[in-house]
C-alpha cells in the first residue's frame, strides 16, 4: 500500500490521466468547463483590478474640486485614462453645456455600457457553477448503469470486486463536477459583489461630479420664467394732437 502512494506521488500527472480515463465519456466535457472557469476567473482578477476602473488620481480630482470651479484639470486627466470611471466623467464634462437632466441622462447611458463591460464574462461563470455538477451526475448515473448492465455476469468474489470498483469509478464524474462548480461558484460571487461596489462608489463620485460643475447655475426652465415674470415696462402716453 505504502510502495503504491509513493508511486501515486512521484507521477501525479499519470494518475490525473488515470482519474479522467476512469470517469468515462463526461469527464471531457467537465475538463473544458474547467480550463474556461480558470481563464475567465483570471481574465476577471486582471480586468477589475481597482486602478482600471476607478483610479486614484480621478477620485482625488473630483473630491478636490471646488463646488462651481473650473474642472480643465480633471477634463485633462480623463482624456488621457481609459478607465471606466475616466470615461463616464469624460461624457459629464462633454455635456456641461447642456441642461442637467440632458447630462444626467448621457451618463446613466454610458454608465450601463460599462456595467456590460465590468461584467463580461461573469455569465460564463454562473453557467459553468449550473452545468458541472449536472455533467457530473449525468457521468455518474451513466456509469451506474454501465455497471448494472454487466451484472452477475462474472461469478462470486470477481463480480462483487468488479461492481465496487465500477462504482468507484463512476463517481469520479461527480468529484471532479463539484470540485468544479465549488470554486466558480465562489469566483462568481465575488466578482459580482465587487462589481456592485465599484458601480456604487462611481455613481457617488459622478454624481458629486455634477453637483459640483452644476453648482449656482440657475436651471433653463426656471429662467425662463422668471424672465417672463418681469413686468413689460409701461408705453408712454402719445401727445395730444393740436386742433
Amino acid at each position: 500500500m505504502t510502495a503504491l502512494f509513493l508511486a501515486e506521488a512521484t507521477n501525479p500527472l499519470q494518475s490525473v490521466i488515470d482519474f479522467l480515463l476512469r470517469g468515462g465519456l463526461f469527464m471531457w466535457p467537465l475538463l473544458i468547463c474547467s480550463i474556461v472557469a480558470f481563464t475567465v476567473i483570471i481574465l476577471r482578477t486582471m480586468a477589475l483590478r481597482r486602478k482600471y476602473v476607478l483610479p486614484l488620481v480621478i477620485e482625488s480630482e473630483i473630491e478636490r474640486l471646488s463646488p462651481g470651479g473650473n474642472p480643465e484639470r480633471l477634463s485633462r486627466i480623463v482624456r488621457e485614462d481609459d478607465s471606466s470611471l475616466a470615461r463616464i466623467a469624460r461624457v459629464a464634462l462633454q455635456h456641461l453645456r447642456a441642461p442637467r437632466s440632458e447630462n444626467i441622462e448621457a451618463v446613466e447611458t454610458r454608465a450601463r455600457h460599462e456595467m456590460v463591460i465590468l461584467e463580461r464574462g461573469l455569465i460564463v461563470l454562473e453557467i459553468i457553477t449550473g452545468i458541472a455538477p449536472l455533467l457530473g451526475l449525468i457521468g455518474a448515473v451513466s456509469g451506474l448503469v454501465h455497471v448494472f448492465s454487466h451484472l452477475g455476469l462474472g461469478a462470486g468474489t470477481a463480480d462483487t470486486k468488479a461492481i465496487a470498483l465500477g462504482i468507484s469509478e463512476a463517481l469520479n464524474a461527480t468529484v471532479f463536477g463539484l470540485s468544479i462548480a465549488v470554486p466558480t461558484l465562489i469566483a462568481f460571487s465575488y466578482f459580482s459583489k465587487k462589481v456592485e461596489v465599484m458601480s456604487v462608489e462611481m455613481e457617488t463620485l459622478v454624481v458629486e461630479l455634477i453637483s459640483k460643475c452644476y453648482y449656482g447655475r440657475i436651471p433653463e426652465g426656471m429662467s425662463m420664467r422668471a424672465a417672463s415674470s418681469v413686468p413689460a415696462p409701461a408705453m408712454a402716453h402719445a401727445p395730444t394732437p393740436l386742433t
